[in-house]
């Protein structure tokens, strides 16, 4: 039985908001045959100029249809959408996936748009600052500026613009702190700056409504917030230098489906309350949490199929209580669980319900099977080093359990087993 990778399957959340986003603005119906503004073709020339194709075989010139002396640049020109002879929406660049995308950098004069909604870069090489002169644009509805190689600070701009509904700087080079008045805009519901060398502290004002918060992979330090939106439903600050407890910041999240706080410094107990129905994904490993896995209680949460949940790599003690039963990739390796496991859990795994079951590096006691049972070829389970044998023909463990079966007894002796 081959063993699966301790690693978790990210959803394709950017190319699906891409997607949402391409369909917020459907094109007008007076696109065809209107007049272009002249300050909008000399925008657009601009743009031109300041990017450029990536060469690459077999793939179409994105401005290959940019034609400056065209009678009507709204219908011909690749990503540009009118309405009444002014840009609203512009797209740079193709989703295509043998395409490159481009190189060069973003003018000023993309402010010249003034009646644009949504300004949407795809990935590409494009590299240099964000022109802060994108906060002119009061219409602007959507930023998307993915996967390129952008630098310098987040234009503290930005923080004009009440009309945003979703801003998406991630993957780039960008530096500097967050500024503390994008959390702060009313129509802002995603906020999207993941993979940057972001640093300082959260800001410590976030009272937009977001929905969607990714800040993971950045420089960040400090505490948690003190408060969060309610209305959260994906919250990432993962990868990150975060220290300080959880607490009890995410009680008042109900609605909170995708939580991600591992490798950080975060330490104190295990909040009991993140045990609850809502969540589906659940990572907090490679911290210092402390504490126990609680107990089933009178609403037991229902984990359903593509739920995670990852405590590896932290100081989680005592037994371990079913509540996590039916989990379908469970990591709780690397802690400091005593103990047999509970009988929920070997049923999950053998019905197949739990695929991913990593229970080594504990001072496990005992995994209950019937002799001769054979798990289903989808699922790993490890159990190795612990304080047992492992069940000979279980074992589907990654390199990184090593090749130890069990902990030596000097190690185990100090539990006492019932």
């Amino acid at each position: 039985m081959a063993a699966k990778p301790h690693a978790h399957s990210s959803l394709p959340l950017p190319s699906l908001l891409l997607l949402l986003l391409l369909n917020l603005t459907p094109p007008s119906h007076q696109q065809q045959n209107q007049k272009i503004s002249t300050v909008d073709l000399h925008a657009l020339i601009s743009i031109k100029n300041s990017l450029t194709d990536v060469p690459f075989r077999g793939a179409t010139a994105f401005f290959s249809t940019w034609d400056s002396a065209a009678p009507d640049p709204c219908s011909t020109f690749s990503g540009v959408t009118c309405t009444s002879g002014r840009v609203t929406t512009l797209t740079l660049g193709t989703s295509l996936s043998n395409s490159p995308g481009l190189a060069g950098s973003l003018p000023p004069s993309l402010a010249d748009l003034t009646e644009l909604t949504q300004l949407i870069l795809f990935p590409g090489i494009v590299t240099g600052p964000i022109p802060f002169q994108l906060g002119r644009l009061a219409n602007l509805r959507v930023i998307s500026l993915t996967n390129n190689r952008l630098t310098g600070p987040i234009p503290q701009t930005l923080s004009l613009l009440s009309n945003l509904h979703t801003l998406d700087l991630s993957y780039n080079r960008l530096t500097g702190s967050i500024p503390p008045g994008l959390t702060r805009l009313p129509a802002l519901k995603i906020l999207i700056l993941a993979s940057n060398s972001l640093s300082g502290e959260l800001p410590h004002d976030v009272s937009s409504q977001l929905l969607h918060l990714d800040l993971k992979r950045n420089k960040l330090t400090g505490p948690l917030l003190p408060s969060l939106p309610t209305t959260l439903r994906y919250l990432s600050f993962s990868e990150n230098e975060m220290s300080g407890p959880i607490g009890s910041l995410f009680d008042s999240l109900t609605d909170l489906v995708h939580l991600d706080l591992g490798m950080n410094r975060l330490s104190g107990p295990l909040p009991q309350t993140l045990f609850r129905t809502t969540l589906q994904s659940l990572l907090l490993q490679r911290n210092n949490l402390s504490g126990w896995v609680p107990p089933v209680g009178s609403q037991p949460p229902s984990y359903g199929e593509g739920s995670i949940v990852d405590l590896s790599h932290n100081s989680i003690t005592g037994e371990l209580s079913p509540i996590l039963a039916g989990v379908e990739s469970l990591f709780l390796n690397n802690n400091r669980l005593i103990g047999k496991v509970p009988r929920e859990y070997v049923k999950s795994v053998y019905v197949g319900t739990t695929r991913t079951l990593y229970l080594q590096h504990n001072y496990i006691s005992g995994f209950p099977v019937e002799p001769g049972s054979m798990l289903p070829d989808t699922v790993s389970l490890c159990l190795s080093y612990n304080c047992m044998v492992p069940p000979v023909g279980m074992e589907a463990c990654p390199a990184s359990a090593g090749t130890e079966l069990s902990r030596p007894a000097s190690q185990c002796s100090v539990f006492t087993y019932g």
